[in-house]
């Protein structure tokens, strides 16, 4: 297929709006097919009128995944336990454009897609008011209280205490080795009393059905993980940054890609996330065998 002047633009693009579809949608796979089909709009659209690329494609993604939302609140409703974004890495982590967190991400699901669309636009993405309402089809005054509204429903979600990567890198080292190695003394130490630990198997492997709240409870299953590691280690894979909180991508049971994010406040880790169903970390795995 010969290259039109077209696919330069989108190319140049493309990153951006995988970015902010992967940011409404929470799903890798998801925001990939939305870009797709914002490609083949952008293919059959009248180039030559189309005064401001960014803005038009932005629109184009964004009804997109309003419409995606809809239909995907219908099957979390039925979803098997904790829900958590698909986990993303990336070798650039530096380079990364926004400071949406994996806690915020989560916070971002109890918004309504006019809600959250309106913040992440605005917000995130810095967007005029003029301009998000060209993108969601509403009067701009709308969209101020859209994403007013987000910001109060979201407020504890923000980071606080930001730490830096080597930094969260070295906490999560640590972390690894004392719960992979038993010593249980240094990893209490490393828990806030209030820590919450997450998991996400989507009823596809073995995970906690509810989150586990406080110390004492989150103590207890690492001591019970702890015993099985020494039957079957955890397989390192490497430490990174997940969706902006510092963790390690781990191989466990023989089999079973994890991808393990601390958010860390004042030295002490106050939740721990675990993502464990496949269907959400094949896109890791992928990366992971090359």
């Amino acid at each position: 297929m010969t290259e039109t002047p077209a696919d330069p633009i989108f190319s140049e693009l493309r990153p951006h709006l995988v970015r902010l579809a992967y940011r409404m949608l929470g799903s890798v796979a998801d925001a990939e097919d939305i870009v797709q089909e914002a490609w083949l709009r952008w293919l059959a659209s009248d180039h030559a009128s189309v005064r401001a690329p960014m803005a038009f494609l932005r629109t184009i993604v964004t009804r997109l995944c309003l419409n995606e939302l809809k239909s995907a609140r219908r099957q979390r409703e039925t979803y098997v336990g904790p829900w958590l974004p698909e986990p993303i890495f990336d070798p650039q982590d530096d380079d990364a454009a926004d400071d949406v967190t994996l806690p915020l991400m989560m916070a971002l699901e109890r918004l309504s897609p006019l809600e959250r669309a309106a913040f992440l636009l605005h917000d995130v993405f810095g967007m005029d008011f003029e301009e998000v309402a060209s993108a969601i089809g509403r009067e701009a005054a709308a969209c101020r209280k859209l994403a007013s509204r987000a910001r109060a429903h979201i407020v504890d979600a923000r980071p606080r205490f930001a730490i830096g990567k080597e930094q969260g890198l070295k906490f999560a080292a640590a972390f690894f080795t004392a719960s992979r190695t038993g010593d249980m003394a240094a990893l209490r130490a490393m828990l806030s009393e209030e820590v919450v630990a997450y998991a996400d198997g989507g009823g596809k492997v073995p995970a906690s059905r509810q989150p586990l709240i406080g110390l004492d409870a989150v103590m207890r299953r690492h001591e019970q993980m702890a015993r099985l590691f020494l039957v079957q280690p955890s397989q390192l894979i490497r430490y990174a940054l997940i969706d902006g909180l510092p963790g390690f991508l781990t191989i466990e049971g023989g089999d079973v890609v994890q991808t393990t994010a601390l958010q860390i406040e004042q030295e002490k880790v106050v939740a721990i996330y675990c993502t464990r169903n496949p269907d959400k970390l094949r896109h890791i795995a992928s990366a992971t065998a090359h």
